[in-house]
């Protein structure tokens, strides 16, 4: 059972947009609550289909939002981005992850 606090919790974890760049010169877009756990994931084959194709070669990097709803808007204008045009963005990404904020 969940109760007021557990939701208000939830709703105000951060949550990150990240880019990889993944074989072929390939550029993956994707959203989570831990960018290191997360690209952890793709590297060693656990992570989305599309990175167990192409494997990754680096995190270009992050962005935060206040959640996840936010995020998810991000992740759809930026997958409608060309490679080129993800790659201009690079500049305005964070490369190393923030602490994560443990839920009490």
């Amino acid at each position: 059972m969940t109760d007021e606090s557990d939701l208000e919790q939830r709703e105000e974890t951060p949550w990150f947009l990240y880019l990889i760049e993944c074989e072929g010169a390939s550029i993956y877009t994707g959203i989570t609550i831990d960018v290191a756990r997360r690209y952890a994931a793709h590297v060693s084959g656990r992570g989305a289909k599309y990175t167990r194709a192409r494997k990754p070669m680096q995190l270009l990097g992050w962005l935060e939002f206040p959640n996840k709803s936010e995020a998810l808007k991000a992740e759809i204008r930026i997958k409608r981005l060309t490679a080129a045009q993800k790659r201009a963005l690079v500049g305005e990404l964070r490369s190393e992850p923030a602490q994560q904020k443990t839920p009490a």
